[in-house]
């Protein structure tokens, strides 16, 4: 996907993300966090969206602790969020292609990495607002699609990635409903190696729709479907979560 076609997913959803907000009410629980009410999910949206356009348009180059969220709460709190929401697409959608600038996973440039991961980042949690209200706006099969390629090929190679077997095992995740969109995660001790194929024996094999399986593998939604070994799909849902 390029860079604009991820702007313009961030602006979408985080207007969704604010609506949904606003209309379930700072106090609302977040079934998909349980740990939040909507007031938090704000402020935390809200602080990596500032964190991120610190990067892009002051062109930091090191990595620096995101400053805690405002103790706002209400209208001001809604206010805050749409404030820095909108600053970050501005800054995205300024920014010169070659934009030099501080970057955590592989991606061909620091803009492209921003703005695919604040898509990303935003899309996922629209999806917590609108829990709040028990609906769901669909994700788009090719954009969720994408996000399952970087949550295993990019989030889950680092170093910090829980997701560890004693014994070699093979995970595959496939979805049915895009071309291409399937992958092997090989686990071992070590941080998962995905591969972009189906090729090959799998214990377990994750399938469904792409949007499915993205809200899945972000721990907010059951898997579609499992065959095999099912206890590498409940590994994954016990171990996988990104800090």
């Amino acid at each position: 996907m390029e860079t604009d076609v991820y702007v313009r997913v961030l602006d979408r959803e985080g207007r969704l993300l604010a609506d949904a907000a606003e209309r379930a009410g700072a106090d609302a629980k977040v079934p998909t966090c349980p740990d939040w009410q909507v007031r938090d999910l704000l402020r935390h949206t809200g602080m990596v969206h500032r964190w991120a356009t610190s990067f892009v348009a002051e062109r930091r180059t090191a990595p620096y602790a995101a400053d805690d969220p405002p103790e706002l709460d209400g209208i001001e709190l809604l206010d805050w969020f749409r404030a820095g929401h909108g600053a970050l697409v501005e800054a995205l959608a300024a920014a010169p292609t070659d934009t030099a600038c501080w970057s955590f996973l592989p991606a061909p440039s620091p803009l492209a990495f921003w703005a695919r991961r604040q898509a990303h980042e935003t899309a996922v949690h629209r999806v917590d607002a609108q829990s709040a209200l028990g609906e769901l706006d669909a994700v788009d099969s090719a954009f969720a699609a994408d996000g399952i390629d970087e949550l295993l090929c990019a989030f889950h190679a680092r170093p910090k990635s829980r997701v560890r077997s004693e014994t070699p095992r093979v995970l595959r995740v496939r979805a049915t409903d895009t071309d291409g969109a399937v992958w092997t995660v090989r686990l071992s001790p070590e941080p998962p190696v995905t591969e972009r194929t189906g090729a090959g024996k799998a214990d377990c094999e994750v399938a469904g729709p792409a949007a499915e399986l993205y809200l899945a593998l972000w721990n907010r939604a059951p898997f579609p479907a499992v065959t095999g070994d099912a206890s590498l799909a409940e590994l994954w849902r016990e171990t996988s979560g990104i800090t």
